[in-house]
C-alpha cells in the first residue's frame, strides 16, 4: 500500500497499478464522467479511477487529494496523445507546473535541482493540495477543501495541446467560476446558510488571481468565448449546479438558468438533465460526510477535525506508542490507577510531561511539540485505553 505523506509514493503508484492501454479513457465525456464519479469535481474524493482499489482507511483528506490529483493529471495526459508511459508523463506534469508560477505560490522554492521528477513532482503536489492556512486559523473552519482543483487538470490538458499554458488562462477560469456562482446564487428562490459560506470557500480556494467581489450582473457579460473545450464547459455547468444545489431542491428558474448557460457554451440539454441528476445522487448520498453541509459552529468543527487528526496520527503510530509507554514505569502505574479513580492535579502533570517526551520519539506526532500543542494531550490521553495491551482494558475481560 502507498503512503503519500513519504517520498518515493509515486513511484509506487505506478508499479502497484500496471495501467495499460485499456484502462485509460478517450473519450472526453467518459473521462470527464468517471473524474466525477469519483468526487473530484465536487471536491469530495470518495474513490479513485484506477486499475487496482487503493485502500485509504486512515489517510488524511490531503493525502486522498494527492492521490487523486495525480491520477486524474494521469488520466488526462492518456486522453490524446495515448501514451501510458508514467515517466513521460511526470516529465509533463513537472514542465506544466513549472510554467505556471501563480501568485502567492512559492513551492518551487522548495524543490531542489537533485531530485528525480517523480519526487519533484511529489513535492509540487504535496504544495498544491495545501489548504490556505491564513483562513484556517483565522475562522478555524477547515472547509477549504482544494474545491478548484480540477482547474490544474484543465490548465494541464491545455498545456498539453499548446505546449503551454495560454495566457492569463488559470486567472480567467477562477474568474468565470466565481462569477458564475455568483450568479447562480442570486437566481435561487430560497436562500439556504451555506450560499455565502460557498462563496467563501471558492474565494479561499483561489490562488492564480485575486478575488474581485464586484462581479457581473448577468451570463451575458461572462466572456465564455475564451472557453472552447467540453471539459471547461462541462465543469463550469457542473460547478453552476452544485451552487445551486445547497437548499436541496433545483426550482424552475434554476433549471432554466443552468439550460441558458449550457446554450450559450455550446452544451446540448440532455448534459445539463445529466448533470442536475448526478450532483443530487452524489451530494444526497455523500451530505453527511461532506464538512461544507455539515458546518455549524466553527470552533466546535475545528476541534472535531483535530480530534480525528489526532486520532489518525495515534492509530498510525500504535505499536510505537504502546512500547514508549510501556517501557516508562511510571506513566503506565499512572495511567493504571486513572482507569480506577481520577487522578489528581500533580499525576495528571507528570502523565502530560511524559507523553509529551513521547510524543518526541515519534516524528509525525511533532504536533504535541508546536506552541499549545499540549493543549492535545487530552485528546491523546483519551485515546490511550485503546491502544494498551488487552490486559489494561476492563472491556474485553472475559467474564469468569
Amino acid at each position: 500500500m502507498i503512503n503519500p505523506s513519504t517520498s518515493g509514493w509515486i513511484d509506487k503508484f505506478f508499479a502497484e497499478q500496471k495501467f495499460s492501454k485499456e484502462a485509460v479513457s478517450t473519450d472526453i465525456a467518459v473521462f470527464y464522467q468517471k473524474v466525477r464519479n469519483t468526487g473530484f469535481i465536487y471536491g469530495h474524493i470518495i474513490s479513485f479511477d484506477t486499475s487496482k482499489p487503493i485502500e485509504t482507511k486512515g489517510w488524511f483528506k490531503e493525502e486522498i487529494s494527492k492521490v487523486a490529483l495525480l491520477n486524474t493529471l494521469y488520466a488526462s495526459f492518456c486522453l490524446d496523445n495515448h501514451d501510458i508511459r508514467a515517466e513521460n508523463f511526470i516529465k509533463q506534469a513537472v514542465a506544466f507546473y513549472n510554467q505556471m508560477h501563480p501568485q502567492g505560490f512559492n513551492l518551487f522554492k522548495k524543490i531542489l535541482p537533485k531530485n528525480s521528477p517523480s519526487l519533484t513532482l511529489e513535492k509540487i503536489i504535496d504544495e498544491r493540495v495545501q489548504t490556505n492556512d491564513s483562513i484556517i486559523n483565522k475562522n478555524f473552519s477547515h472547509l477549504v477543501t482544494n474545491a478548484l482543483l480540477f482547474i490544474d487538470v484543465l490548465a494541464f490538458r491545455q498545456y498539453l495541446i499548446h505546449g503551454q499554458i495560454p495566457e492569463k488562462y488559470l486567472q480567467k477560469i477562477e474568474e468565470t467560476i466565481i462569477n458564475i456562482v455568483t450568479i447562480a446564487l442570486r437566481v435561487k428562490s430560497k436562500k439556504s446558510q451555506y450560499d455565502d459560506l460557498l462563496i467563501k470557500l471558492f474565494e479561499a480556494s483561489i490562488r492564480y488571481s485575486k478575488f474581485n467581489k464586484v462581479s457581473v450582473q448577468s451570463l451575458e457579460t461572462i466572456q465564455f468565448s475564451y472557453f472552447t473545450n467540453d471539459l471547461e464547459k462541462y465543469y463550469l455547468i457542473d460547478i453552476a449546479g452544485m451552487a445551486l444545489w445547497s437548499d436541496e431542491k433545483i426550482e424552475n428558474d434554476e433549471i432554466y438558468f443552468l439550460h441558458s448557460l449550457a446554450e450559450i457554451l455550446s452544451i446540448q440539454d440532455s448534459f445539463v438533465d445529466e448533470s442536475i441528476q448526478s450532483t443530487h445522487l452524489f451530494i444526497s448520498k455523500h451530505k453527511k460526510e461532506i464538512p461544507y453541509f455539515n458546518y455549524s459552529n466553527p470552533v466546535k468543527h475545528f476541534y472535531d477535525q483535530t480530534t480525528q487528526s489526532v486520532v489518525t496520527l495515534i492509530s498510525r503510530n500504535k505499536n510505537r506508542l504502546i512500547k514508549e509507554i510501556v517501557q516508562s514505569k511510571e506513566l503506565m502505574i499512572l495511567l493504571t490507577y486513572s482507569t480506577r479513580r481520577d487522578l489528581d492535579e500533580k499525576e495528571k502533570k507528570k502523565v502530560k510531561k511524559q507523553l509529551l517526551e513521547i510524543c518526541k520519539t515519534v516524528p509525525s506526532l511533532a504536533i504535541f511539540l508546536l506552541p499549545g500543542g499540549s493543549l492535545l494531550l487530552p485528546i491523546l490521553i483519551k485515546f490511550i485505553p485503546q491502544l494498551l495491551p488487552s490486559a489494561f482494558n476492563e472491556n474485553l475481560e472475559e467474564n469468569e
